[in-house]
This record gives C-alpha cells, structure tokens and sequence, in this order.
C-alpha cells in the first residue's frame, strides 16, 4: 500500500541522512537518487510504495532487473541500494520491518581491473608532453595540451579518484611541498606524495595559465581551482577530462575503450605493488578506508610473490 509519506521525501530524507552522518559526495548521492527512484518507479506500478513493500515485491524488482539486461554488478548496486534505503527505514520507525534483510544478491565473479602496462602509460605521457611542448601550437591549444599533460602526470603519480584530480585547488601547485592534502571520500583529508615531474607539469601549467591571463590583461584569476572551468562547479569536470584522455590515447596508439581516469588510477597501484610496494601503503594513498576493497589487487601481488620464489628460492629449479 502507498503511505502517506511518498517515496520522493523518504529518498530525499535518506539522501540527507547519508551526506549529514557518512559524508556522501554529490556523485554518490546521484547514484542513490537513480537508483531509488528506479525502484519507487517500479513499485508504483504495483501499487506500493517503500512504506508497504514486502520481500516479494522486491525479489519481482531483482527479477525486472535481469530482465532488462542489467549487469550483476549493477543488480548488486541496486539491491545494497534498497537494503541501506530499509535499514534507514527501520531506524527511523517508518517501517516495523526489514524486507530486504533476506535477499540475497547475484553471484559476482571476481573481476580484475583493467591495467595498462607502464610501456602504455609512458606511450601517453610522452605524447602528451609533445603535444605541450608544441611550438606551432596557439597559446590556448597549448595551454590545453599543458592542462591534459598536468593531470594525466599527477593522476599516475598520486592514484587520485578523478573527483578529487580535478578539484585540486592552485594551492597545490604554489608551493614547494613535495605532499599535497586531497579531500577524499566523507570529506576525510590525506597526505599524498609528489614525484619530481608531477611538481614540474603542475608549476609549468600553472606559470602558462598566468601568462595568458597577463596576456589577457585579466587578474592573476581568482578561481581557487588548479584546473578551473566555466561551468556549474568552477573546475574542470570528470567527463571532460575522460574525454580528453581517450582522444589522447587514440593519438598514442592505444585504443580509448582501454583508457579511462579509473584505469589510470588502477595502473597507479598496480605497478607500485608490482614493484613491491606494501597493500596496506597503497591502500592509504588511494585512500581506501578498508583494506578489502584495496584487495582487488592482490593478482599482483601474487604474481610477485610467485616470481619471488622462482627467481630466489635456493631450492627453485635453475
């Protein structure tokens, strides 16, 4: 039955819960939104609401789900969407009940990253870097090709979410610091170190971004961002960024369905435990607060070990 609350403010309650006691980004409260607001959608052609759905109904959800072709991931996302949506429910005593705290989900394979070779991301970076240096280039053309070598330097040399690349204020940039503080997940901050030739790109991106503004006869900018834009967030977005890199990647001989801000991102981890660096290390610069999501790498790790035994073991076979 529908109750008297409609499913549009129990969401909107739901989603202020989340951001006010755990955080939750922008992004994370827009999954949430879709996916809800996908199942209320659901439910009302049944006559329920979120008040009055049983497990039945929600097992007909799944069940729709796989019908229109959804991916078990994406059914796993939606079913942990509902169950955190009816706990909430429950804590609030607008339900007496839990129906979701039987289901259980679609077997998931264990999926491994996509990575790209370090030859790959050299390929990149040395294209990239030509592409800034270009002399026939105009200065904005440059300037771009300055802005796209810089991040894609940074992201390889931090591992950063794309969220928090792109919101990298000038501060980090501006000073001689070889850690940069970056604001992840539930607003928690982390120390992130910087290679040589990532303080190099960003000091040289931002010394041009202040030249053409000099050209311009403009203020030194008053934007706070690093990679500042002209839209709603005042900083470069994540899909213009993802753009830029698979045009990138098709300008390096690699194809651009491989290449992605994520990707990268996974290439970051991936070689640093390929040569040898600690998990529970990779996992603070990524900023994982678990260490079990950071153990989707551990592939690599077991390749070393392996190759460790082979190439040193006194007994290993010559």
């Amino acid at each position: 039955m529908r109750s008297k609350t409609s499913d549009a403010k129990l969401i909107n309650l739901f989603l202020d819960m989340l951001a006010a006691e755990q955080g939750a980004g922008p992004n994370t409260l827009d999954a949430y939104r879709r996916d809800l607001t996908d199942f209320s959608e659901f439910l009302a052609r049944t006559g329920f609401g979120f008040a009055g759905a049983q497990t039945e109904s929600l097992r007909d959800y799944l069940a729709d789900l796989d019908t229109r072709g959804f991916k078990s991931s994406s059914v796993a996302r939606r079913l942990s969407a509902m169950r955190h949506l009816f706990r909430f429910l429950l804590n609030e005593r607008i339900r007496g009940d839990d129906p979701a705290a039987i289901l259980s989900g679609p077997k998931r394979g264990r999926g491994l990253p996509k990575v790209l070779s370090i030859a790959d991301v050299d390929c990149m970076l040395t294209r990239a870097k030509e592409l800034a240096q270009a002399s026939e280039a105009s200065a904005s053309q440059r300037l771009r090709a300055m802005r796209l070598y810089c991040l894609l330097e940074v992201l390889y040399a931090t591992g950063l979410r794309v969220s928090e690349l792109v919101a990298l204020p000038r501060s980090a940039a501006r000073n001689d610091s070889r850690m940069i503080v970056v604001r992840g997940k539930g607003d928690k901050e982390r120390l992130v170190p910087l290679n040589d030739a990532s303080r190099q790109a960003m000091a040289d991106y931002l010394a041009a971004t202040q030249a053409l503004e000099t050209d311009r006869k403009k203020k030194a900018s008053g934007s706070k961002w690093l990679f500042p834009s002209f839209g709603e967030s005042g900083h470069l977005t994540r899909q213009h960024f993802a753009r830029d890199l698979k045009e990138l990647a098709a300008t390096s001989g690699l194809a651009p369905r491989l290449v992605s801000p994520h990707v990268l991102r996974h290439a970051f981890a991936s070689h640093l435990l390929h040569n040898g660096a600690d998990l529970r290390i990779v996992q603070t610069l990524l900023g994982h607060t678990d260490i079990s999501t950071t153990q989707i790498y551990t592939h690599v790790v077991e390749e070393r070990l392996k190759s460790l035994v082979r190439d040193l073991h006194p007994l290993a076979e010559k």
